[in-house]
């Protein structure tokens, strides 16, 4: 257990998943990434639990009710819980683009509620006392900039149908903002998009601080740059006054939080498309001060405690295999 009652400490299964497949390396089943957290220990301090990916090998999108309580039974024998889980929205995985046709946007929708009733039916289950159902808009920036303004307000409708759903299903939505999802693929658009979808209550955001680091460099959207494009990463006050100010913005809606390590460059793998590259904790080249920089997230400007969600997840999506199998180093890879 961690020695704070909250936030909890979740680790992500999803490196198991994302990024591998045919074109990579072959999945994580789901027992190593379970036995994996369970025995990651750092100076006492253990994962309380897990995030999951709602999409196979994991979990089946369609589980059944034996299936779901399979899984739920899973988690228990390793003293774990489950918190946010991903729904697979995206083409590759049956789902369809937020601001596609007619068609595509109502298989995102089904996507969408399927993985609100896995959600539910897991808190029912006593499994999941918190978290939420994780979205983006699943498609690219290049597409979506075709036609900025009316592909936005397609986004909007679609999330604020997902937010229906959500409703009716007793969840809550988090979009994650990543450079490599149309709409929410700088700060300023993705504070524009959740403000067009305008449901507080159902919708917020999902900050990864290895997402975020590349929102402060502009990265697809270099108008939207935050940091000076000559800096030479020296000066960590520029680097704190440029956190401050996109958390200001985003703060106020982030319901969901991960804390990852990221060198300022991009990372894909399989059918996954580049965004930002995490890295381990410890990585030389880390550009991030990773208890410092996340109190940016969890702290108000006047640096009191926001309590605005009751887990924080650890992600280390995309790591190579070796990487988070690795025994010897798996409290470097997968310790809190």
């Amino acid at each position: 257990m961690s020695h704070h009652t909250f936030p909890k400490l979740h680790n992500a299964l999803w490196p198991g998943v994302v990024g591998k497949g045919p074109d990579s390396e072959p999945p994580i089943d789901l027992d190593t990434m379970l036995e994996l957290t369970a025995a990651a220990e750092v100076d006492g301090v253990k994962f309380d639990g897990v995030d999951l990916f709602l999409f196979a090998p994991h979990v089946e999108i369609d589980a059944t009710d034996d299936q779901l309580q399979q899984l739920a039974d899973q988690v228990r024998a390793k003293h774990l819980v489950i918190g946010s889980v991903v729904a697979p929205v995206w083409p590759p995985t049956d789902g369809g683009s937020a601001m596609g046709s007619d068609a595509q946007r109502q298989q995102f929708l089904t996507q969408v509620r399927k993985a609100c009733r896995i959600a539910r039916q897991l808190r029912e289950m006593g499994v999941r006392p918190y978290g939420v159902v994780r979205v983006d808009s699943a498609v690219d920036p290049e597409t979506w900039s075709q036609d900025p303004e009316t592909n936005t307000r397609r986004i909007a409708e679609t999330f604020r149908q997902a937010c229906d759903i959500a409703e009716d299903h007793g969840e809550r939505l988090a979009a994650e903002g990543e450079i490599c999802w149309g709409g929410m693929h700088s700060w300023k658009k993705m504070v524009q998009l959740l403000e067009l979808v305008d449901r507080r209550e159902t919708l917020g955001f999902q900050a990864d601080m290895a997402h975020t680091l590349l929102y402060l460099l502009g990265y697809n959207a270099p108008e939207d740059r935050i940091l000076p494009e000559d800096w030479d990463w020296q000066d960590p006050q520029v680097l704190d006054d440029a956190l401050a100010s996109l958390t200001a913005a985003l703060r106020p809606w982030t319901i969901d939080f991960h804390v990852a390590q990221n060198d300022a460059t991009v990372n894909g793998s399989g059918s996954h498309d580049k965004t930002g590259r995490h890295c381990l904790p410890n990585d030389p080249h880390g550009k991030l001060d990773i208890a410092r920089h996340a109190g940016h997230w969890l702290r108000d400007e006047n640096g009191r405690l926001t309590k605005q969600f009751r887990h924080i997840c650890w992600d280390g999506c995309m790591f190579q295999t070796r990487r988070c199998s690795n025994r010897k180093r798996g409290t470097i890879s997968y310790g809190p």
